[in-house]
């Protein structure tokens, strides 16, 4: 039987390249989208018809029709968090109900991951990392630790009181004498965390047989990622990253799917770079320029509002993010944000004490040595926003885009010019090898066939003719 079709969406740089917005147009060609790291951290940002969705743990493709949504068990659940998003989409008429499925297994954020993480952060001599506070990390340590709660042990109560009362005795204590921070009522959390697991309930699923089965019959699966590459765990500008494993590798742990299920991996990049936070950026600029694409590109964190820090197409750690991934298609957004510009600077190499490198440091302070070189193409000059297909883009777009293409390892596939859905456009080659076609053109390829079949027939009866005048037919 033939399996599903399977693509990993990951972000190339430190998120906020507008992977909500791919997965959302993608998602009208695939059966069901997981998301596999990170938690409600996240913010995707999709807009449909002028009307604007935040999706924070919920997949994006829960705003298509007919599109299974999965947070898988890599993900980590802040219950309240989940619930009012779910409200959220409920009274936007969006179908949550039997298409949204939690994995039993994915880890519970609750009230002291938020105090730990928030005292932490603020705690003198600590250097700030420019986290959400919204106790992803500290969730994080208490999975690897071997003491967490999972969505599994959120439904039972037992568990669930118990949990709270020796996680409360012990977290409030190291609360207190580290960060001087007021205690949590252990009976008043059990009381609305219950409340909240009847609610979630009905959404709990072993969301790795429901993904297997669903490839087993031929059912195609996107997994959605959260944050990006230099934000990762392991392979991130560290310690300025996340807590969780948000590369293409985390889609198999991260989901239950098995590695060699993975058939592609598409890279989001925007035509720019920005990064919120603290932490390394080598192509930061600063001033006028910043603020240009800063405001042209509404650089503003979907999930905290805080601006972020712009800078140029960073081609080493392009080339980094595509090695780690196994990336084989990039999909470029924000490409309008450039259209006023005379020059396009790109980072396409790297100095440190004047000797060249083409690899990223391992240590965060390594990059404090770096100094960018830069190569500027031609600016076009025009407007590339709601371009329907390549050709329709200035020439020096293009040649923008096959440059960065030739330098970074990867084919372009998709290129945004605009935030709504249809300011997108797909390259044939992409759209033939990733995407599975869909009820249309299904329906336009078997009236195609019928109507090929009925010519077949008709030449099958005129086949009496002589060869000699067949042959001269042909020709």
């Amino acid at each position: 039987m033939k399996r599903g079709k399977t693509a990993v969406i990951v972000g190339a740089q430190w998120g906020d390249e507008g992977k909500g917005k791919i997965v959302d147009v993608l998602s009208h060609n695939f059966s069901v989208v997981a998301r596999y790291a990170g938690g409600h951290n996240a913010g995707h940002t999709v807009i449909i018809k002028g009307k604007k969705f935040v999706l924070q743990l919920v997949p994006c493709g829960v705003l298509r029709k007919g599109c299974r949504s999965v947070i898988g068990n890599g993900v980590v659940l802040d219950p309240l968090a989940f619930l009012k998003e779910v409200k959220m989409l409920r009274e936007a008429g969006v179908q949550v109900d039997g298409n949204l499925f939690v994995s039993n297994r994915a880890h519970v954020i609750l009230p002291y991951h938020r105090m730990i993480e928030m005292g932490a952060e603020n705690a003198p001599g600590r250097v700030k990392i420019g986290t959400t506070s919204r106790g992803i990390g500290p969730a994080y340590e208490d999975k690897m630790g071997r003491r967490g709660l999972r969505v599994a042990d959120l439904l039972d109560s037992k568990l669930l009181k118990s949990t709270i009362e020796n996680a409360c005795r012990e977290k409030n204590m190291i609360a207190h004498a580290l960060f001087n921070s007021d205690p949590l009522d252990p009976d008043s959390m059990y009381d609305e965390y219950a409340r909240a697991a009847e609610q979630i309930a009905p959404f709990v699923a072993d969301t790795a047989v429901l993904l297997n089965q669903a490839l087993a019959e031929g059912k195609s699966v996107m997994f959605e990622g959260a944050q990006a590459t230099m934000l990762d765990i392991d392979h991130g500008t560290y310690p300025f990253v996340t807590s969780s494993s948000c590369t293409s590798g985390g889609a198999a742990t991260g989901t239950g799917v098995a590695p060699n299920a993975i058939q592609n991996v598409i890279g989001i990049t925007k035509a720019y770079c920005t990064r919120v936070g603290g932490g390394p950026f080598p192509s930061e600029v600063q001033g006028e320029v910043a603020d240009l694409l800063r405001a042209r590109g509404n650089e503003y964190g979907a999930v905290t509002g805080r601006s972020r820090r712009c800078g140029w197409v960073d081609l080493p750690l392009l080339r980094y993010a595509q090695m780690i991934n196994g990336v084989n298609w990039w999909v470029v957004t924000k490409l309008d944000v450039l259209d006023v510009l005379d020059e396009v600077p790109v980072c396409v190499g790297y100095k440190i004490n004047g000797k060249k490198y083409d690899s990223i440091p391992a240590l965060a302070t390594g990059f404090e040595q770096v100094e960018c070189v830069y190569e500027k193409l031609p600016g076009w000059k025009k407007s590339t926003e709601g371009a329907e297909s390549f050709d329709d883009l200035p020439k020096k777009a293009q040649e923008y885009l096959r440059f960065l293409e030739r330098e970074s390892g990867a084919k372009i596939g998709m290129v945004s010019t605009g935030p709504e859905r249809d300011q997108t456009m797909l390259l044939p080659e992409f759209a033939a090898e990733v995407l599975e076609p869909t009820e249309k053109s299904q329906s336009e390829k078997s009236s195609t066939e019928k109507s090929s079949a009925q010519k077949g027939s008709s030449e099958k009866s005129s086949a009496k003719k002589p060869a000699s005048q067949k042959g001269a037919k042909a020709k």
